[in-house]
Formats: structure tokens, C-alpha cells, sequence
């Protein structure tokens, strides 16, 4: 994911290369991945190697595993060691359309590790954009392509409720400021408790949980193109940068601080 500057910061680095976040989803690519501790999040993820294979392991599995790819669903604990490796993880929101379609495939497993043959197919564009330093709005292009591939024909997937859609495309634009679940919810004209279960059901978390997500990777992706960490973390609403180190490490794994970046031509 990152360049390592030393021997000391590699053994805590799970750094990132590059960040790009899109309305429904994000993709986050690096070199040098490590280890990543056992943590839940929000979004759908696929991780796919770009060299070298990669070890996970699930809740509901007694041995860790090796893989070249693999699908979480939202809010299921996992471990990942990117081995020292090139990967690209790709987060999806469970309410967009590749996300509906994801749950129809994947739905009822925690874990899915993709074939070699998939993995490699969805996974051979990006490659090569990544290390051809491509753009931000091609590699972006590539990532979601990827996501299409292993989600399938996202028109047959259940379509996701006008409301949730309409209500996290509102709050995306808000984060910075003070978002409380009646005022979403009249926003969209629901009832609170119709809004609360709706929501749950639609992204498969809380109201509470996407909402710190959704901070704490606007956060990641300001960091990346070039805020400091305090006015990222205060542009995403954190109260403070401790906040943000402790959502981070709830939902990401990690401590902000063990990310590091290299942006486009920069090399």
C-alpha cells in the first residue's frame, strides 16, 4: 500500500496507496499491505491481490486462509495480512445497486473467497492502471468495473429503497455537521422507527454505525488528497482527532496514522 520509510514503522504500517471514493463506494490500492486485525464494518469489501496472494480469516473458520480474492458482507468480522503484497480493496454501500447485487450472491456467508480464475479476470484492468499511474477518474473507472464483474448483472439484483438511496445521498453532503436520525428521517418523510428499520434493513447496519463510516472514510479520502489529519478529521464531523482514531480503529482496523500515501505521479 505504501512505500515504508523504515524498518520500524513496516511492522505497524498497513498503509495505503491510493484512495478514491465515489457516490456507493471507494477503492483503496497499495503495496506493501500488512496486517490488518480482526474488524467489522459498514460497506461490502473485495479484496483482490494485484501480487501476491493474500491470507484472511473468518470468524466462522478455525484456520486462517490463503486467497488471491474474496467478498465481506457488511458487519462481518475478519482478518486480513496482505503478506507484504499489491492489493486493491473495494468498498461498496449494501443500499447501491452492485451492492444489492453482491448480497443476492453472496448473501447468508460471512466470507467468500473468489476463485483464482475470477479473481484474476476482475482483477488484471485495475492492475494495470494502478501501475501504469493512471488517473484518479480512470482507475476509479476500473475499480468499479471490477465490482460489476464480480457482483454480475446488477439489473436483476432487488432494487434499494428511493428513500435510503435519497436519505445517504443527503447525508453524504452533510457529515460536518450534526446529522440525528428524526431529521433524516423527515427529510425523506418517514416515521423514525419506519426510517430506523428501513435503513437497517436497505444497508444491512444502523443508522449509528453507517454514520461513523461514512465520516471516517470522507475523512481518509481528504487525508489523501492532501489535508492534515485534524482538518480531515474535523471536515468529516469528529469531534476530535481522537474520535476519528478510535472509529478508524472500529471500522477500518487501523489507526489512521498507519496509513501512508502516494498520489498520482508521485511515484
Amino acid at each position: 500500500m505504501t512505500e515504508v520509510a523504515n524498518a520500524t514503522s513496516k511492522r505497524s504500517l498497513a498503509g495505503i496507496g491510493r484512495v478514491l471514493v465515489w457516490p456507493g463506494g471507494s477503492v483503496w490500492v497499495g503495496r506493501h499491505v500488512g496486517r490488518v486485525p480482526p474488524h467489522a464494518h459498514h460497506a461490502i469489501q473485495i479484496s483482490l491481490s494485484l501480487a501476491g496472494p493474500f491470507r484472511v480469516r473468518a470468524t466462522s473458520w478455525p484456520e486462517s486462509r490463503m486467497a488471491l480474492g474474496m467478498v465481506v458482507m457488511a458487519d462481518q468480522p475478519h482478518e486480513l495480512d496482505g503478506c507484504d503484497g499489491t492489493l486493491a480493496t473495494l468498498f461498496v454501500e449494501p443500499n447501491s445497486r452492485p451492492g444489492a447485487a453482491l448480497r443476492e450472491r453472496f448473501g447468508g456467508r460471512d466470507v467468500s473467497l473468489l476463485s483464482e480464475s475470477e479473481s484474476g479476470a476482475s482483477a488484471s484492468g485495475l492492475r494495470d492502471e494502478f501501475l501504469s499511474d493512471a488517473s484518479d477518474e480512470r482507475l476509479a473507472q476500473f475499480a468499479r468495473a471490477a465490482i460489476c464483474r464480480i457482483a454480475g448483472d446488477s439489473r436483476t439484483a432487488p432494487s434499494s429503497d428511493p428513500r435510503i438511496t435519497a436519505a445517504i445521498r443527503w447525508m453524504h453532503q452533510l457529515l460536518a455537521t450534526t446529522l440525528r436520525l428524526d431529521d433524516v428521517a423527515t427529510r425523506v418523510h418517514l416515521s423514525p422507527g419506519r426510517f430506523r428499520h428501513l435503513f437497517v434493513a436497505q444497508t444491512g447496519t444502523s443508522f449509528r454505525a453507517w454514520l461513523l463510516w461514512a465520516r471516517a472514510e470522507h475523512a481518509i479520502a481528504a487525508a489523501h488528497r492532501g489535508l492534515s489529519w485534524t482538518k480531515a478529521a474535523q471536515d468529516a464531523g469528529f469531534a476530535d482527532a481522537a474520535h476519528f482514531t478510535r472509529t478508524c480503529r472500529r471500522v477500518f482496523g487501523i489507526a489512521p496514522t498507519m496509513l501512508g500515501f502516494e498520489r498520482q505521479g508521485c511515484r
